[in-house]
């Protein structure tokens, strides 16, 4: 951890742009129940990713729910959750009617490590039906060594999901984790899933930024906790 030289936070800031990726997601596609990640539309100008841990009910980071040049809070009503999209189309789509960030959490300008507490649990306007799209299943159980995967949405994949796998935790330290996954902007709030043969993905942390260790390029994410629990209460 202490090794980590740049940090930055993983939100796009700017405009959506209207090219779409030409990236081919296939690899995305292959990973079961993958149309429970989305993109998170956020006031027409800001994108990050979400995925869905309950019907209602979507995981992102924190920071993706404060405007990054002023600092203040978005209005949830102001966030669209596009499930499953891919090209033009979205698998579901949904308003979000509320917010709910991890109390520990404290907001940091852009540029500053968002590190720590980065969880936010957003509830949408209605259910999206399990028969169409399953919730991931959530665990606590990620460390050191574990391989990993990210799907995420970003500024080189804005309509289509990136998968990358396998990646790798270099270390975990409470709630942080640093991980070998190379991420870009817009990724903030990105499931990261355990990867074992033969079992279905369980997320097990949400990407908070980007960094560099040495030369080296990783990402750093926040690890689900009992604190989750807490905000999907919360959440309602």
């Amino acid at each position: 951890m202490k090794r980590l030289i740049a940090v930055v936070a993983a939100c796009l800031s700017l405009a959506l742009p209207n090219v779409a990726a030409a990236q081919d997601s296939a690899a995305a596609r292959s990973v079961t129940g993958w149309e429970a990640v989305g993109r998170l539309n956020i006031s027409g100008r800001n994108m990050c990713t979400g995925a869905l841990i309950a019907p209602n009910l979507v995981l992102t980071a924190a920071h993706c729910l404060f405007d990054p040049q002023t600092g203040r809070a978005v209005n949830p009503g102001n966030i669209r959750f596009e499930a499953g999209l891919n090209g033009r189309y979205a698998k579901a789509a949904r308003q979000v009617v509320k917010a709910v960030v991890h109390p520990k959490y404290v907001f940091r300008p852009v540029g500053d490590a968002q590190i720590g507490h980065d969880l936010a649990v957003l509830r949408l306007d209605r259910p999206i039906s399990t028969e169409h799209i399953q919730p991931f299943a959530t665990s606590s159980q990620a460390g050191r060594g574990d391989a990993v995967g990210v799907m995420s949405y970003s500024y080189e994949h804005r309509d289509r999901p990136n998968w990358e796998q396998p990646c790798h935790v270099l270390a975990r330290k409470a709630q942080t984790m640093v991980m070998t996954c190379r991420v870009e902007y817009g990724a903030s709030g990105s499931p990261v899933f355990e990867v074992l043969p033969g079992r279905p993905p369980r997320l097990v942390s949400v990407i908070s930024a980007k960094a560099a260790m040495g030369n080296r390029r990783v990402s750093i994410g926040t690890a689900i906790d009992n604190s989750l629990w807490e905000l999907v209460q919360r959440a309602g």
